[in-house]
């Protein structure tokens, strides 16, 4: 039997990283290789100083992005889970979505904001757009109010 791949999307937020310890749970009975994800949302055109001045930032937030999972990254990899990182530039959904393709991946697993309302019509979801998209089966986790507050008290410095 192959070994399992899961993307696991990551946005900088508690919220996303909740998702961390299930992994930490199931990577290694189910033999998985873990790819964690952060995808940027590109910025609007640029409106004066030339495009270099955007390249620097993508640049510069690319190197942030490297430096926020290698820590979620090591620390998996001390419990003896396969794992590689991965950033992308692009719109969310598809940005997941090409990982899972290009990886080879089996599963996607992600935490939810559980928005509703008005603020789902306006800020969409990710989740939503990946479970309603993907070829593979979708894990979603989504934490209750207390279980946030103990993730936020523990949350490593930034």
């Amino acid at each position: 039997m192959k070994p399992r791949k899961v993307v696991v999307p990551l946005d900088g937020s508690v919220e996303s990283e909740t998702i961390a310890p299930f992994i930490r749970e199931i990577a290694g009975p189910l033999d998985c290789e873990v790819l964690l994800l952060r995808v940027l949302e590109p910025f609007g055109p640029p409106v004066a100083d030339g495009p270099q001045v955007i390249v620097d930032a993508i640049d510069a937030r690319r190197n942030e992005a490297m430096e926020y999972l290698a820590p979620i990254a090591a620390d998996l990899r001390a419990r003896g889970v396969r794992v590689g990182t991965g950033v992308r530039r692009g719109p969310p959904v598809e940005e997941i979505l090409a990982a899972v393709r290009e990886s080879g991946a089996d599963m996607v697993a992600m935490t939810t904001h559980g928005r509703g309302g008005l603020n789902r019509l306006l800020f969409g979801s990710v989740a939503e757009g990946v479970l309603r998209r993907a070829e593979v089966p979708v894990f979603l986790m989504r934490q209750t109010a207390a279980q946030l507050e103990a993730a936020r008290t523990v949350r490593r410095p930034a």
